[in-house]
């Protein structure tokens, strides 16, 4: 299986030490965060750095380590399509696969208009668009996000699957069904507690209070088996009781732990 190690497993970690971690542990490629979610999110700032962009070019080839996908736009009501153009830019150059997108708009079809309108900006700069649902964020459900490509329609767009975020909504697995493979191109995965927290908590959980595949309670052989054969594996487990060790040692932990569950598929 393909396994990339998703930005947020190792958030703290600066563009060229995430693709040391992903080397370190195993992974084939990793999720590179070049674009903040929200104005108050803080991250490196890869956009616009040629001297960073050139060292992450080179350190890819070093590793071996490719970018999977790049992340991450919200879809707010004060997105800017247009402005997100620089951005694209740096994941044709850094031969990313996909733009990760996130639904966060009320109004709805201000939302699929500007997803419509990404998706044919990224056509441009061979971007496939990967479009997760969260459990805290306006599109919450695989329902909902249907709904969007139902109006949309795009042609160089897939559904992205967070196990924790799935399990969260209510989902379950028979709501998979019949949902065509090629819109199924990889998934985010992750363990937990069946449980979940309170509503007001759920963001943090999201970016902290995961476990490693294999590790926690989540049916995920049961998971994986109703997605496609092959699916692309994006390991996304930040784990806060984790966080006094290195990113090193926490890419080495995830893709130690992951590769122990899938030996079990």
């Amino acid at each position: 299986m393909r396994m990339s190690l998703a930005h947020l497993t190792v958030l703290d970690a600066s563009p060229l030490e995430l693709l040391d971690a992903a080397k370190a542990g195993g992974f084939d490629a990793a999720g590179l965060r070049i674009i903040p979610p929200m104005p108050s999110d803080r991250i490196v700032e890869v956009i616009g750095n040629e001297p960073l962009l050139r060292s992450i070019i080179r350190r890819m080839e070093e590793t071996g380590v490719a970018i999977w996908d790049i992340e991450a736009v919200w879809l707010t009501p004060q997105t800017e399509v247009s402005a997100l153009l620089p951005a694209l830019e740096v994941g044709q150059r850094l031969g990313a696969r996909h733009l990760l997108v996130v639904g966060h708009d009320p109004v709805f079809d201000r939302m699929t208009d500007n997803f419509a309108a990404l998706c044919e900006r990224c056509a441009a700069f061979q971007l496939k668009v990967a479009f997760e649902m969260m459990s805290y964020v306006e599109v919450k459900t695989l329902r909902q996000a249907k709904a969007v490509f139902d109006v949309v329609k795009p042609t160089n767009a897939s559904l992205l699957i967070d196990a924790l975020h799935f399990f969260r909504s209510g989902a379950t697995l028979e709501d998979l069904v019949g949902i065509d493979p090629a819109l199924l191109e990889y998934v985010h995965l992750c363990d937990g507690v069946m449980a979940p927290p309170p509503p007001d908590e759920l963001r943090a959980e999201g970016r902290g209070g995961r476990l490693y595949p294999g590790e926690g309670e989540f049916p995920l052989v049961d998971l994986l088996h109703a997605l496609p054969n092959g699916i692309g594996l994006a390991v996304e487990a930040p784990n806060a009781h984790l966080a006094g060790l290195d990113v090193f040692e926490r890419a080495r932990r995830c893709g130690d732990a992951t590769r122990r569950f899938a030996a079990n598929l």
